[in-house]
């Protein structure tokens, strides 16, 4: 897998599309934006998407099921998706946005690589917003990284805004979605997938029933866990959460290489408006883009 490999956007499945933009575009402080999608047949589902800024192109897409309800708690799908942000006073300033608003909160966490902060959205889907420490500070041991779950300095991470709070300008330019993470119902058969057909490379294995993958020595772009149970059922299929996240190969050949691998194993890949998608033993549908 080339190295400077990314994850591009995530495809959430909502059930009320502006209690989510009441989240997503005036406490988060994303830009609605085209979803760069093809007309689509009238029906009762729209497509939204939000990016940094108005020109930006979409990071996140809002598909609108009406009264689509959070799957059960022990299914295969999103765990979370993460929003990377640029740099940890960024981080701060977005956190402390939500906190002022009164927000709930799941988890902080120091990851050794990175500072997390974990919460859900309107419908449920998990939503982490971090920012990575300088990969000169990252610790490896023979091709994997070395991380951790410990309490996260909060109030270092505030002392970030005490010399000049900068104004709430919405959610930075720089942010991308740095990863996803995925509940999955077999771990053999996720490793199988998203190391031996994909590319990624292991990067940690020492969580229980977990696995992180990336291209590039970065931490992790996929984490795939079991903690939902070995052998979970998928989510309901007009259930909130992830209809799919894009994979991003830089430059069409090697995307077109890939593809022609996928299809030697016997993936093949299913044409939608977006492009080409393919699908995990799960069936978490994974979009194979370049750029």
């Amino acid at each position: 897998m080339p190295a400077a490999t990314r994850i591009g956007r995530v495809r959430l499945r909502v059930g009320d599309l502006e209690r989510s933009l009441r989240f997503y575009r005036d406490l988060l402080g994303f830009h609605p934006v085209d979803p760069g999608l093809p007309p689509a047949p009238a029906g009762p589902r729209r497509v939204v998407g939000l990016g940094t800024r108005p020109d930006a192109p979409p990071l996140v897409l809002l598909e609108e099921v009406p009264g689509a309800r959070p799957p059960g708690a022990r299914t295969t799908g999103l765990y979370h998706y993460a929003l990377l942000f640029p740099d940890r006073r960024s981080l701060a300033r977005a956190v402390l946005r939500l906190a002022r608003a009164g927000w709930p909160f799941e988890g902080f966490s120091d990851h050794l690589v990175s500072e997390a902060i974990y919460l859900r959205d309107p419908d449920g889907n998990g939503l982490e917003l971090y920012a990575d420490r300088p990969r000169s500070a990252w610790r490896y041991r023979g091709r994997e990284v070395e991380m951790a779950t410990r309490p996260l300095d909060l109030e270092g991470l505030f002392r970030e805004l005490e010399a000049e709070p900068p104004p709430w300008d919405g959610i930075p330019a720089g942010t991308v979605v740095g990863h996803v993470h995925l509940h999955v119902s077999d771990l053999g058969r996720a490793q199988a997938f998203y190391e031996g057909l994909l590319g990624l490379a292991v990067m940690n294995r020492t969580y229980p029933g977990a696995l992180f993958l990336a291209a590039g020595g970065y931490h992790h772009h996929v984490a795939v866990n079991i903690w939902n149970g070995v052998g979970a059922p998928p989510p309901p299929p007009e259930a909130a959460g992830l209809v799919y996240f894009e994979l991003l190969v830089p430059g069409e050949d090697a995307r077109d290489a890939l593809l022609r691998r996928l299809q030697e194993q016997g993936v093949a890949p299913e044409p939608i408006p977006e492009g080409l998608l393919v699908r995990d033993p799960d069936g978490i549908g994974v979009l194979i883009g370049s750029g």
